[in-house]
């Protein structure tokens, strides 16, 4: 049976056997833009899901062991990838590509070693439930100290800024010379969030953050926010558009990033004593009032908030960024910290029963938006971990 693709810009017919081939190549990230396009049109149309469901069960059961893929997850985030809406966002992205070719060596290894593993591991598996990916949700605070639950399906519109639910924009207002009037958006763990500044600044912001910012900048003044806490990408409106004004960050233990315009991620959450700043494209001046340093595109600033280092090293930029794609990279990562950053997401507590696990290393490419059992389960296949039990928001590592 022949499948028939039509829009403007395509008209292709194909057999399954084609269809196929494309849903491989897009769960090895071989895809290339003309079949992801044609991948996106096909699975848009509801009499294909069946078809596509049965394909993606078929991948995880004979890669991952996993009989009961998340395919609508799958789906969901197939079709995310190709809306329209994220094109206005896409420019911060293009500067990471360039550097997914070394991970792709890396993640190919893995991809192999999963695919020709021996499945005659029998070791128990204990689920008690089901725990879910994290969402797009926030608290926005205003300047009174009103605070607004911002999440899929309610709108929020007030002065100069509105929201969607998923997303939150200010506006830029003529002839601001007042004093700034700050607001507060805090992403609680199992959250996401994205935001535009008034200058046209974009900022994502990662599980168990939270950052403050004017709600309009003063003219003629240093554009300056705060990341109180957590882990936020900003894609920085150059100086340039704004009279020369600066763009400044500001994170805990007095560091300061000071921006002409650049994209960069920056991570200092509570829990951790070292803040990392990677630069993706651009220039920044790091300083934490002991040393300073600049970074070129491919860097990272280490600031260790116990004896006030400040070091630079090259950065892994693809797996530091791939959160803002809806991806985990973990790249020789120890498994105590890919389960740090798994919590966050999926609001869980980690537990590790044998305490040696904590330093083993995994290397992977993960979607966000699988359910966690499907990690664990690809993360046994490894054998770093042989069982583990999920009970309610807490998991136990054997």
């Amino acid at each position: 049976m022949s499948l028939v693709l039509k829009n403007s810009n395509i008209s292709v017919a194909m057999e399954n056997k084609d269809i196929e081939n494309i849903i491989i190549k897009y769960f090895n990230k071989s895809i290339d833009q003309k079949e992801r396009e044609i991948l996106s049109k096909w699975i848009a149309d509801p009499k294909n899901y069946a078809v596509f469901e049965s394909y993606v069960k078929t991948h995880y059961e004979i890669t991952l062991g996993i009989n009961s893929p998340n395919t609508t997850a799958i789906k969901e985030r197939l079709l995310r990838e190709m809306r329209p809406e994220k094109e206005q966002r896409t420019r911060v992205l293009r500067p990471i590509f360039k550097y997914a070719v070394a991970a792709t060596v890396a993640l190919l290894v893995s991809i192999a070693f999963l695919m020709n593993k021996d499945r005659t591991d029998t070791q128990e598996v204990i689920v008690v439930n089901s725990i879910k990916a994290g969402t797009d949700k926030a608290t926005l605070t205003l300047e009174d100290g009103t605070d607004i639950a911002l999440e899929k399906g309610k709108k929020y519109v007030a002065n100069n800024l509105s929201s969607n639910g998923e997303e939150i924009v200010y506006n830029a207002l003529p002839n601001s010379k007042q004093d700034a009037v700050y607001n507060y958006l805090t992403i609680p763990r199992g959250g996401q969030y994205f935001v535009k500044l008034s200058d046209g600044t974009q900022v994502w912001l990662n599980s168990e953050s939270k950052l403050k910012y004017p709600v309009q900048f003063v003219e003629g003044k240093t554009r300056q926010v705060e990341l109180i806490y957590g882990e936020a990408f900003f894609d920085v409106s150059p100086s340039t558009n704004h009279k020369g004004a600066k763009f400044k960050v500001r994170t805990r233990e007095n560091q300061n990033i000071e921006v002409l315009g650049t994209a960069f991620n920056v991570k200092a959450y509570k829990d951790e004593t070292k803040i990392y700043t990677t630069l993706v494209e651009g220039k920044v001046l790091v300083d934490n009032n002991v040393s300073k340093e600049t970074l070129k595109p491919g860097e990272q600033t280490i600031f260790n908030t116990l004896n006030n280092d400040l070091d630079v090293n090259e950065a892994d930029v693809y797996s530091e960024t791939s959160w803002i794609k809806g991806d985990f990279v973990f790249n020789k990562k120890p498994l105590k910290d890919i389960m740090k950053v798994l919590s966050r997401w999926y609001d869980v507590d980690v537990v590790f029963e044998n305490k040696t696990l904590e330093t083993s290393r995994f290397n992977g490419e993960l979607s966000k938006y699988q359910n966690l059992e499907e990690i664990l389960i690809l993360i046994k296949t490894t054998d770093i971990i042989t069982a583990y039990e999920v009970k309610e928001k807490r998991i136990i590592l054997k």
